[in-house]
């Protein structure tokens, strides 16, 4: 299977988060300014309204006052984007733990483990784009491709609020594109690109490397490659780095559950993926979270704190059984289920024993779960599966 990367280009950041600060400016047209004193009085962000009177970042605030009259403009706050900013990636972390940021308020996501096809991966992005709005509040737009170029290419081709799909077989459309929409294709380098008759992201494909690298340099066979759907580069998650509250995982099934048997088959794979990024982590967790979301968008959670603190797959997968079991009446059909474990400490931390906690057991367990990932990471994560996967619906 093809690798699975999505970015998640959140729109007009700055100015949305300011409009959800400001509901008294709905529906006027509102830009966030720099400072005149340190940033020469520039618009930072402009919103949709706004760029209809041709406002742009980088204008001067004259200019752009002089365009638009009736325009807001209020002050940077950094510290409130950032709050914002870690909201969408505690979103993006209960996906994968390879999350590599570009800037403040765009992520590259390399989903590639988690999924079985590009289908579940476009169930995966639709849904981060749905809960960015019901959550936080604010519109993303969300690019999937095989490599962080096209992913990127995909979330700039629908703005705002889109989910577009850039796999090989819409190679077509891509090459149809301006080559100047590239990552890394500045004004400069897209002047010269037209200069040698380069217009298209096909024309960039098709052109003889010796061309591009007398005119651009060593860029030109990047930037050949790029066209050409070959950029390998991984998500790098060493560029972000924050402390880890929380790790979860979530899905969306693409049938209704319609039993308790289904949803417990759902759990054990949720918790597999859960284990196996706590272990990687050096973690282990004592509060356990299930969230449910129904066939028509109701959605609901739970939590309760473990007897132990775990990073067992099997122990996690019962404990959101049993919550579930516990608290949820069947009243409407199920779509998608979610584990997120916090309360994270140091999986060598000591802790005190419980009466009845039986420690032979759990230590099988646990050299289980340390074979399976060892064969998983080695061979591929469908190798090996637990019987309660093959479970018939229809033969229950």
């Amino acid at each position: 299977m093809n690798r699975i990367i999505l970015h998640s280009d959140i729109n007009s950041f700055y100015v949305a988060v300011e409009h959800l600060n400001h509901p008294e400016y709905e529906g006027r047209p509102m830009a966030v300014g720099g400072d005149p004193k340190k940033r020469h009085g520039i618009i930072l962000t402009a919103d949709y309204l706004s760029r209809r009177y041709g406002v742009r970042t980088g204008m001067p605030l004259w200019e752009a006052r002089k365009l638009c009259p009736e325009l807001i403009i209020v002050q940077p706050r950094m510290d409130l984007y950032k709050e914002y900013s870690n909201m969408a990636h505690d979103i993006y972390a209960e996906y994968t733990d390879l999350i590599e940021p570009y800037g403040i308020d765009e992520s590259w996501l390399d989903i590639s483990a988690m999924v079985k096809d590009e289908k579940q991966g476009l169930l995966i992005a639709k849904e981060i784009n749905s809960r960015m709005k019901k959550e936080i509040g604010i519109t993303n737009s969300v690019g999937m491709s095989w490599n962080k170029v096209f992913a990127k290419l995909g979330s700039d081709y629908q703005k705002p609020d889109a989910v577009t799909v850039f796999m090989k077989e819409q190679m077509e459309l891509i090459r149809s594109l301006p080559a100047s929409d590239l990552l890394y294709v500045g004004k400069n380098t897209g002047n010269r690109l037209r200069s040698m008759g380069i217009y298209t992201i096909g024309h960039l494909a098709d052109a003889p490397e010796s061309l591009l690298t007398k005119n651009l340099g060593k860029s030109g066979t990047m930037f050949k490659r790029f066209a050409m759907g070959l950029d390998d580069d991984s998500v790098n998650p060493d560029n972000y780095s924050r402390e880890l509250k929380s790790i979860g995982h979530s899905t969306t099934t693409s049938e209704d559950l319609l039993d308790n048997d289904d949803v417990k088959r759902v759990f054990y794979e949720l918790a597999e993926l859960v284990a196996y990024r706590l272990k990687k982590h050096c973690l282990k967790a004592g509060v356990l979270e299930i969230s449910i979301r129904t066939s028509d968008m109701e959605t609901q959670s739970r939590q309760c704190q473990l007897n132990q603190k775990t990073d067992i797959a099997d122990e996690i997968a019962k404990s959101a059984y049993s919550l579930f079991v516990d608290n949820y009446r069947w009243h409407k059909n199920i779509r998608s289920l979610g584990i997120r474990m916090t309360n994270l400490v140091d999986v060598n931390e000591p802790e005190q024993l419980t009466l009845f906690a039986d420690e032979s057991n759990r230590s099988k367990l646990k050299n289980m779960d340390r074979t399976v990932d060892s064969i998983r990471d080695r061979f591929g994560s469908d190798i090996i599966k637990r019987g309660i996967m093959f479970l018939d619906r229809d033969n229950k």
